[in-house]
């Protein structure tokens, strides 16, 4: 769990997950927005699906991503709601 958590630890990943959560993008849409280089994305989103948290599906040559599972937006929409909670 630690080094799962850790691998969260990462702006961009994050930046990526929080998009993917709203809706399945394609490497140069997520680019556009994070102002990022497709190869960056590319690398981050890699990152990404070896840690399982997200997918992708291939419609002609157009690779969209996801995120992997409703487990994996339940984690990022829990720890979303308890960070914006005050005290």
């Amino acid at each position: 769990m630690a080094e799962f958590f850790g691998f969260l630890g990462d702006a961009n990943r994050l930046r990526i997950l929080s998009l993917l959560a709203q809706q399945e993008l394609c490497v140069s849409d997520l680019a556009a927005v994070l102002n990022m280089s497709e190869s960056a994305v590319s690398h981050q989103l890699r990152n990404l699906r070896a840690m399982r948290l997200v997918s992708y599906r291939k419609q002609g040559r157009n690779v969209f991503y996801r995120l992997h599972d409703s487990h994996v937006l339940h984690l990022y929409q829990a720890v979303a709601e308890h960070l914006d909670e005050q005290e």
